[in-house]
């Protein structure tokens, strides 16, 4: 079970120049194609001057939510490289913005290819990568003389509390890494009167 992914901390950036023409990459964290496409539209306004904004995100650990786009380049040559660099990488829940200057003097097909990956390469370069993991939650209905027993899984198994409230009936929601969920689980069953909620 795959359950965990990398991904980076925080905005960077990075630059490439090859023939006058400039490159300008920029490399965010995203979690989903709105925030992603909002970004891009973000950098197309404010690069409005510039020649090509091309772009590929890759987003979820599974990895299977994916685009490139060559933005009038020709195609191939400036979002699959960009992917590309992703997928070398290993990295989601990233979007990477390559904004073109063109200096004047055509780079080819091959030359295009091989700047749009430079530019995104430099800004992963500069990027800080973290690895994440994927956690499950599990939220869990106890009566208040069965909290020393619940706080001993939850001390030993070391699961995030994301809630809790305390009324005649104590009710709690945990999260914790996907591989360690079925330890907790059967732990947690093993308490006489608790519920699964």
């Amino acid at each position: 079970m795959i359950d965990s992914y990398k991904t980076i901390q925080s905005k960077s950036e990075g630059t490439y120049s090859e023939l006058r023409s400039k490159f300008l990459a920029f490399a965010h964290p995203v979690t989903a194609v709105d925030e992603a496409m909002a970004l891009v539209e973000q950098y197309q306004k404010k690069y409005y001057d510039a020649r090509h904004v091309c772009y590929a995100y890759m987003l979820g650990h599974e990895r299977l939510v994916f685009r490139a786009n060559d933005n009038g380049e020709p195609s191939g040559t400036a979002g699959k490289p960009i992917l590309g660099q992703i997928n070398s990488n290993e990295l989601t829940d990233i979007l990477i913005i390559v904004v073109r200057y063109f200096g004047g003097v055509k780079l080819g097909t091959s030359g295009l290819i091989q700047a749009y990956k430079a530019a995104a390469a430099e800004a992963i370069a500069a990027a800080t990568i973290i690895e994440k993991t994927v956690d499950e939650q599990i939220a869990i209905t106890f009566e208040y003389t069965l909290m020393n027993q619940v706080m001993r899984v939850v001390k030993e198994e070391e699961p995030a509390i994301l809630s809790q409230s305390f009324d005649n009936d104590c009710q709690m929601t945990l999260a914790i890494r996907a591989s360690l969920m079925p330890r907790l689980r059967d732990r947690l069953a093993k308490i006489e009167g608790l519920r699964f909620s």
